[in-house]
């Protein structure tokens, strides 16, 4: 066999692999931002979900993951194709990426805090977590996002892009690659380390509150086992997103010990259920948990399949 069909067979399996490595990953991702879709729908379409502070933080969780989910799969796409960027356009990306994973171990630790005043100071709940205050939160948790991300990028202009000579990448977009200088990865591990380690304090100290509530004789015990089981939700969505920040570290050890096609079945399943999943267990959580969102969640969400099947040929 001659080097031109050896040559075009192994072009063909690389791109068959391609593909196949596509599929695989889009397709959960499209079930996932359609499931997210349909819940952030559900929770503007009706005046008990826009005016309660509860929901409302839910809304923000779903905006942020919903984003990261499309971020995510957009900058795997490009990686899976071979396309390299620049480094102003890779950074936009990145920091997008980091900016939506950013709020969202800060929102869970503001809907645990929620849910510890619902349970443990009820009288002043009304009072407390109102829509104002609810928004404020919010912006605090966007503000410090924003902060991170700017920190970031004064850390990247640091760098003497000039010594490179092309600001066109020689490797595919990323946020290892983006960590030019010592500088940045310390500051990456150092924030990562800071927010998780205070949203796991946080979250476990409302969670023991919670306990302690429920054995009073006037605390509705219904109420404290669904915070506490909630809160138990939310430890366990801050752990799934505290993978999600070391997935590329994981790959880098598991390649060094395993062949390419193991090493590509391994990577797929990781990326589909430390990135892709983590970010629609929210709407799955409370879209079937919940018994006020959940018909009206399993309304849209079927009418929108059956509406599929009948526009169908």
């Amino acid at each position: 066999m001659s080097r031109t069909a050896q040559a075009n067979i192994t072009t063909g399996w690389m791109f068959l692999e391609r593909v196949m490595m596509g599929t695989v990953t889009s397709v959960p991702c499209c079930i996932f931002f359609l499931i997210n879709v349909t819940m952030l729908f559900t929770l503007r379409s009706k005046a008990v979900f826009r005016e309660s502070s509860r929901y409302i933080l839910l809304y923000n969780l779903l905006v942020a993951d919903t984003m990261q989910m499309a971020l995510s799969q957009l900058m795997y796409l490009l990686a899976l194709c071979k396309t390299r960027l620049s480094y102003p356009v890779c950074a936009l990306l990145v920091m997008l990426a980091n900016f939506t994973n950013e709020i969202s171990p800060l929102t869970l630790v503001v809907m645990s805090l929620e849910r510890y005043v619902a349970v443990c100071q009820p009288l002043r709940h009304a009072t407390i977590i109102t829509i104002t205050n609810t928004a404020l939160a919010i912006i605090v948790v966007w503000a410090i996002s924003s902060l991170n991300v700017l920190v970031r990028v004064l850390l990247l202009l640091d760098f003497p892009f000039e010594s490179l000579g092309t600001l066109q990448m020689k490797d595919f977009c990323g946020t290892l690659v983006l960590f030019l200088g010592p500088m940045s990865d310390d500051y990456d591990k150092a924030y990562t380390c800071f927010v998780f380690v205070s949203a796991t304090v946080v979250i476990t100290c409302t969670y023991i509150g919670v306990m302690v509530a429920a054995r009073s004789a006037s605390t509705d015990k219904a109420s404290a086992r669904k915070a506490r089981n909630t809160l138990l939700l939310h430890l366990v969505q801050l752990g799934l997103s505290l993978l999600s920040t070391i997935h590329n570290s994981v790959i880098g050890a598991i390649s060094k010990i395993v062949t390419r096609p193991i090493l590509v079945i391994i990577l797929n399943t990781l990326y589909v259920f430390l990135i892709m999943l983590p970010r629609c267990l929210s709407s799955l959580i409370y879209g079937l948990r919940d018994k006020t969102i959940r018909p009206v969640f399993l309304y849209h969400l079927c009418c929108g399949l059956r509406l599929k099947a009948e526009v169908s040929p």
